[in-house]
């Protein structure tokens, strides 16, 4: 069945403010889940997206909520992000999370049609859905440098890596559409399938040696915190 089908992607709008509470739990669940940090949200900051319109959410075609995601602005309206995209754990690996990120890009571009839009991801699928729509992989020196969206890192379990490499670079990996200069989501799809394994490969690579140098942190401090019963277990876990 068609996931246009099976579910409503639907623009929020204030008859749906009681759902930020579901949403944002299910947020903090998720990033827990993977090991991973978000930029925390609180229920009335989503609510505030769905009264300005800026915000995406999706039924099943029994009315249960579905997925969530919403528009962020930073330096002045220049640069946008598509931020906090969740799928209801019941909902996933069904093409719902590719319906949500087609319908809040669309929006994007509607509401801010000269912005760039960008995101930062760790997982190949957000990079292949992002590769469908035309964003492209980039440096971080090419996305917003607002402060207030840096800030935004502190509540990522990797935060220290960003700064130890001064917002240069971290596990995540930057994706970028410039309305004035990209290419097609056909060019851009095709390079995604024809290099996605080299991409995988270079994200493996890539987290083995930014994480190196707190691994060895890790292991030098591990001892001298936890006295002889500490050694004993540290060296076992060897």
């Amino acid at each position: 069945m068609k996931t246009q089908e099976q579910f409503q992607v639907l623009i929020a709008n204030e008859s749906h403010l009681d759902f930020a509470q579901i949403i944002c739990d299910e947020m903090a669940s998720s990033a827990k889940a993977r090991g991973t940090g978000i930029a925390k949200r609180t229920p009335e900051y989503i609510q505030q997206k769905m009264r300005e319109g800026k915000a995406v959410i999706a039924f099943s075609k029994e009315g249960v909520w579905a997925g969530f995601c919403y528009i962020e602005t930073w330096s002045h309206g220049q640069y946008v992000a598509n931020s906090g995209l969740i799928v209801a754990p019941p909902f996933r690996k069904g093409g719902l999370a590719r319906a949500i990120k087609a319908k809040i890009f669309q929006l994007s571009r509607k509401l801010y049609p000269e912005a760039k839009i960008f995101g930062l991801t760790t997982g190949l699928a957000v990079m292949k859905i992002n590769s469908e729509l035309g964003y492209e992989p980039v440096t971080y020196s090419e996305l917003t440098q607002d402060e207030a969206f840096w800030a935004g890192c502190k509540s990522c379990v990797n935060y220290d890596i960003l700064m130890s490499k001064e917002r240069k670079n971290c596990l995540c990996t930057a994706m970028l559409y410039d309305p004035k200069d990209h290419y097609t989501p056909e060019e851009t799809k095709e390079d995604f399938q024809q290099h996605s394994k080299l991409y995988e490969r270079f994200m493996r690579i890539k987290k083995w040696k930014l994480l190196q140098p707190f691994l060895k942190k890790e292991k030098e401090e591990t001892p001298k915190k936890r006295g002889l019963a500490g050694i004993f277990s540290f060296l076992f876990s060897l």
